[in-house]
């Protein structure tokens, strides 16, 4: 499964529209679109608000960043009944401590097996649907190496995660080690500028894993055109060398199926009074 991480629900249709198979709604995507950095500050208020405006507006399914749950593990079972509640397909949890930082960065912590195994099993204990997905991401490999964070992994799944999220892994080797070692469900993360190699989504078919996300590719995308097109409008007082760079005033309205409202409202608003 490939799922682009989207930091709004019109990014969510465009993604659908290029025919993904589900969406990533990243906690540090969600923070940066905030102004805050991925530090764990956001709330799960803030974070169930966001991902179930993007997911109420696709037909594929989104997978939400939980980071460390909010808490202890009361705190995350009761991120999972709201997601869950929100229409999420499922969420991710890691066995950072609290203060997290980006899994990509130096000098990460992480909480002993107990406290993670606890989070997990209340993830499992509190959804209704067993369908909603629980992905456990251990970021042990930059901490503790690649055996513990395995070991990690296999201990995630006999606690009941259906998927395992192994974090910065290094190299292509890496990758395969893992997925032999471990038996069930396994996602990559594919973000720029981090630990990991940029793989292909046909290199992690071969390795047998299950799903590839790409987390903050349409925010880096996007803010570097913002900032572009800003620094010409600064520069030349004019966006006008711009506009073939630009998304049409037509692409954004068959994206918005601006017509089918349209046609909704003429149906509806179609009798009349003496």
């Amino acid at each position: 499964m490939r799922l682009p991480g989207v930091f709004s629900p019109l990014v969510a249709l465009e993604a659908q529209r290029h025919g993904f198979d589900g969406i990533y709604a990243s906690g540090a995507v969600i923070a940066a679109d905030l102004a805050l950095p991925d530090i764990g500050l956001t709330t799960l208020t803030e974070v169930a608000t966001r991902s179930e405006q993007i997911a109420r507006v696709v037909d594929i399914p989104t997978l939400v960043d939980i980071d460390t749950g909010f808490g202890g593990p009361l705190s995350a079972a009761r991120a999972v009944r709201m997601l869950e509640e929100k229409g999420l397909a499922g969420c991710q949890i890691e066995d950072q401590i609290n203060r997290k930082r980006c899994g990509h960065l130096d000098n990460k912590t992480v909480v002993p097996v107990e406290e993670m195994l606890a989070r997990v099993k209340a993830a499992v204990a509190a959804r209704i649907d067993s369908n909603f997905v629980i992905c456990a991401r251990t970021d042990a490999r930059s901490v503790e190496g690649l055996g513990a964070s395995i070991a990690r992994a296999q201990a995630y799944f006999d606690a009941g995660a259906d998927m395992i999220f192994p974090e910065a892994l290094l190299d292509e080797r890496e990758f395969e080690t893992f997925r032999r070692a471990v038996d069930g469900p396994l996602l990559a993360n594919m973000t720029e500028f981090g630990k990991s190699p940029l793989l292909d989504v046909a290199t992690f078919s071969s390795l047998g894993f299950n799903a590839v996300i790409f987390p903050v590719t349409s925010l880096r995308l996007a803010m570097a055109a913002v900032r572009a097109g800003f620094g010409e409008i600064v520069t030349s007082g004019t966006q006008r060398s711009l506009i073939s760079k630009m998304q049409t005033r037509q692409e954004l309205y068959e994206l918005l199926r601006y017509a089918d409202y349209e046609a909704f409202e003429t149906g509806v608003w179609n009798f009349t009074h003496d």
